[in-house]
């Protein structure tokens, strides 16, 4: 109740945003809850969840009893002739014919009815209703991956705007750094204190530097789109996001996830339910050669004449009904059942195999998780020093330039070198929150994860 009243809330909220103002800010949390109610593909499992539970009632009617009205007026232009035999009591046999052509019906007849038909016993049904069930528990498994899907997506993009935000503010304080030792160069080669090739390194020092700053903000802008692509916010309106990367770099939360046993996949859980599914056909196809009983019931009424005004005469209505009970027994179908029951039970092995594969498969996932993730925190360990020796290797080489001790060339290597261990542990980071995901998700905890933290 609780998670419902707050995605109420937080779409009332975002609407409210949307026409209050062009720019929108948001939490992962909060893109992470929009984007269950917003994305397309969630929307439609939802709504397949829909079609089954109509499916259960689709099949609880046919229980039910069934009640059908039929009313009719018919006009004979050419009244059926039937032909007696020229004999007593009918005939008369002093007419050489041998045979009477008598007429048999009027010009104009109608009839009123009613039908009832009721299930008494039907094998299929009852396993049909137990069907419906599983399918509808099948849907709801399938809404659950999506959903799980789309976590992993909202997360993955998000933390890659992220990324290219650090990147872009990276890149300009880098670029910023070279233009003020440009500048400084240019006015000592003026002074005759630097040669030109100086002036010339860092330009093209300088160059690479804004060639990286302008990739960045091209590549912040297209994560930037697919983020809002997987929430489900219009293209038109500037998303801003409210975190930074260290805030996801909890190395307590990784360190509890790697010890993690996790739960059982939402995969196995599909591939069950199906297995289910095809069991319940194999007793559908058996039951059908059980006789299915119905209770009938009809009641009719109808009336006749040569003229139409005399058809409706009350005087020509007659009533008829009838009750009784109906029992269609199979035969023989030509081996129908039997071969439909083969194919399901070859299917039901299929499904086997699928999933003693998929649990395989997950056990590895789960290992290759967990091998990835303990690499990437330790590249990324080892991408910190080497920033922060990146970064006192940059300060010593500028302070021997700045007091005639050093070369211009060691400054630009040593920037050069500044700028490549800040794009590494750029990467090593975002690899390590991607690996994270991939982790929950092997672990079948990233939905689970994600409503503990609404809740």
């Amino acid at each position: 109740m609780k998670k419902n009243l707050f995605a109420l809330w937080l779409i009332f909220s975002f609407s409210l945003a949307l026409q209050a103002q062009e720019q929108v800010r948001m939490t992962l949390q909060e893109a992470l809850s929009l984007s269950l109610e917003n994305n397309v593909n969630v929307k439609n499992a939802r709504l397949e969840t829909l079609i089954s539970k109509a499916t259960i009632k689709e099949t609880t009617a046919s229980g039910l009893p069934q009640i059908n009205g039929a009313f009719d007026v018919n006009y004979n232009p050419a009244i059926p002739v039937v032909f007696l035999p020229n004999e007593p009591p009918f005939g008369d046999p002093n007419i050489p014919s041998d045979v009477i052509p008598a007429r048999f019906g009027v010009s104009f007849t109608s009839s009123l009815s009613a039908n009832v038909r009721q299930m008494i016993f039907d094998g299929s049904f009852f396993v049909g209703l137990r069907a419906a069930k599983t399918y509808k528990q099948l849907t709801d498994y399938d809404l659950e991956k999506t959903e799980t899907d789309v976590i992993e997506s909202v997360k993955k993009a998000y933390f890659g705007v992220l990324v290219n935000q650090e990147r872009i503010r990276l890149a300009q304080s880098n670029l910023a750094r070279v233009d003020t030792l440009l500048n400084e160069t240019r006015a000592l080669n003026e002074a005759g204190f630097a040669e030109k090739i100086d002036v010339s390194r860092i330009q093209v020092q300088r160059n690479n530097t804004f060639t990286q700053l302008e990739r960045s903000r091209a590549a912040l802008e297209i994560s930037m789109q697919l983020l809002k692509l997987q929430i489900g916010l219009p293209m038109e309106y500037d998303l801003e996001l409210e975190e930074n990367l260290e805030e996801f770099n909890s190395l307590e939360e990784v360190s509890a996830l790697l010890t993690e046993q996790g739960s059982e996949r939402i995969e196995v859980k599909q591939v069950n339910t199906n297995i289910e599914l095809v069991g319940l056909d194999i007793k559908n196809n058996q039951s059908q050669y059980m006789p299915s009983i119905d209770f009938v019931g009809n009641i009719q009424r109808a009336g006749a004449g040569n003229e139409i005004s005399s058809v409706f005469n009350s005087q020509n209505w007659f009533g008829s009904s009838l009750i009784g009970v109906s029992m269609t027994i199979p035969i023989f179908d030509g081996f129908l059942k039997s071969a439909k029951i083969q194919k399901n039970r070859i299917q039901i092995q299929q499904l086997e195999n699928q999933r003693n594969y998929l649990k395989e498969s997950i056990k590895s996932e789960i290992f290759s998780a967990k091998t990835n993730l303990k690499n990437d925190l330790s590249l990324l360990q080892v991408q910190q020093e080497n920033l922060a020796l990146a970064r006192e290797v940059f300060d010593m080489a500028r302070i021997k330039y700045n007091e005639g001790v050093g070369s211009n060339l060691e400054v630009v290597e040593a920037d050069a070198a500044l700028i490549e261990a800040e794009i590494n542990y750029l990467s090593a980071l975002y690899d390590g929150l991607v690996s994270k995901v991939d982790l929950e998700k092997a672990l079948g905890i990233l939905k689970t994860s994600i409503e503990n933290q609404t809740n």
